[in-house]
């Protein structure tokens, strides 16, 4: 597989007091990754070093999608701002005891 070229624009990383983490990664692309519309490769990450309570990110052949613990469900992006939105809303009503 060739590697396309690729321009990091987001990249943020968080360790909370409680241990959680919430990692950001953006990249924008020369082209779309299929089956994707748009020119982003991203992974929105929030959980611990050993679990994973919400991810957001996409992948050739698979495309967006989200992860909510062991469930992974089709997302439906439309543009960076609502992809961060969504995925801020998530981690803010993220509750352990679910």
């Amino acid at each position: 597989m060739q590697h396309m070229k690729a321009t990091l624009i987001a990249q943020a990383k968080e360790v909370r007091d409680d241990g959680s983490i919430v990692e950001i990664v953006v990249w924008e692309l020369a082209r779309p990754l299929p089956p994707c519309a748009h020119r982003y490769k991203y992974r929105l990450f929030f959980g611990t070093s050993g679990e994973c309570f919400v991810r957001y990110d996409n992948e050739t052949g698979k495309g967006d999608h989200r992860h909510a613990g062991s469930v992974e469900t089709l997302y439906n992006f439309k543009d960076l701002d609502a992809l961060l939105a969504d995925f801020e809303r998530d981690v803010t009503n993220w509750r352990k005891d679910r």
